[in-house]
């Protein structure tokens, strides 16, 4: 009888096993079923690790070693530049900080277009003009391989648990290659229609972002003025009809909500120079549209005044602690 159970067990095991290595090969060669990814920063980093934590194999490349070491120890293998990843993967995720950087990683003397290979699915989750994520498709179109624009929402928090919103343009197939990726690192993956439109909502996102975290920062630091409580007010915003993310999830003043940029000094986070960046693009749109938007003009000159004052490598957050620095120059 113990015989029999054994060999059953066996059997099963072995039937188990064969299952998963079909699940995760699905008769594919390596570089199928590896995954590429480039750029390992604040929002990088956790979603290359939220995809080596649900069982995908990734080769990873970044300026800065340190951040490319710390992946390796979760088991991920590295590469000497862009190029060699498009060499050893032919599904491959960027996550840069601006247009210029997705330019050089591309189509630079490394980059992945120099390398891709056949067939190959490029996703790149940075936000940039939406007429460089055109330009990167045709490029791609050029080599037989399909490129998406696939900006991404929720910041670092996000981004460590796997709860990014992703805004995809593409093609439905590219899109639907991708979905079973982004969903590894994300909860919420929106194909948004062609090539750019995804940096398109990201734009409209980001601006509407800036706005909010302007108002929070500006309700919160009156509010301390009048003499109110910093967790209190916040508390009657988030169950009120002032709640929104800059407030309930991401609060600029420090101390009330713990775990966020605000209570680390305003490390961390989504930098202010990346912020200003962000409205310039949605500036830009503004006037190739003729699109007014007074709220989003001014967001864009108080982030652009504050990179000028020295908060360009803080939280965007950190316009709460201009403001409380601009009370007391006056």
């Amino acid at each position: 009888m113990a015989t029999i159970l054994r060999s059953r067990f066996l059997v099963s095991n072995l039937s188990r096993r064969i299952f998963l290595a079909r699940c995760f090969s699905n008769g594919s060669n390596s570089t199928d079923s590896t995954i590429g990814f480039v750029g390992l920063g604040n929002m990088g980093g956790p979603m290359a690790k939220n995809l080596i934590d649900s069982g995908h194999d990734i080769v990873v490349y970044d300026i800065f070693n340190e951040a490319v070491d710390e992946l390796k120890q979760h088991g991920a293998k590295s590469a000497e530049s862009p190029a060699m990843v498009a060499s050893q993967a032919k599904r491959i995720i960027t996550m840069l900080p601006s247009s210029p950087n997705v330019l050089e990683v591309y189509n630079g003397d490394n980059g992945i277009l120099k390398a891709v290979q056949d067939n190959a699915l490029l996703v790149d989750c940075s936000t940039i003009d939406p007429s460089i994520a055109k330009e990167m498709s045709e490029l791609a179109k050029t080599k037989n391989a399909t490129y998406l624009d696939s900006p991404v929402s929720g910041g670092i928090t996000a981004a460590k648990g796997a709860t990014l919103t992703f805004m995809v343009g593409g093609e439905k197939e590219g899109f639907d290659q991708a979905n079973s990726i982004l969903q590894h690192m994300g909860k919420n993956v929106i194909h948004t229609g062609s090539v750019g439109t995804g940096q398109a909502a990201k734009i409209c996102n980001n601006m509407l972002l800036a706005v909010s975290m302007i108002g929070v920062s500006e309700a919160m630091n009156l509010g301390i003025n009048l003499g109110l409580d910093a967790k209190m007010i916040a508390k009657i915003f988030n169950s009120s009809s002032g709640r929104c993310w800059s407030s309930d999830t991401y609060n600029p003043c420090p101390g009330v909500i713990e775990g966020v940029p605000s209570s680390n000094n305003y490390q961390g986070g989504f930098m202010t120079a990346l912020m200003a960046k962000d409205l310039g693009l949605a500036q830009n749109a503004s006037t190739s549209t003729k699109t007014p938007t007074p709220m989003g003009s001014l967001a864009h000159q108080i982030y652009r005044i504050m990179c000028n004052k020295g908060y360009s490598n803080l939280d965007f957050g950190s316009v709460f602690k201009y403001l409380q620095s601009e009370e007391k120059s006056k």
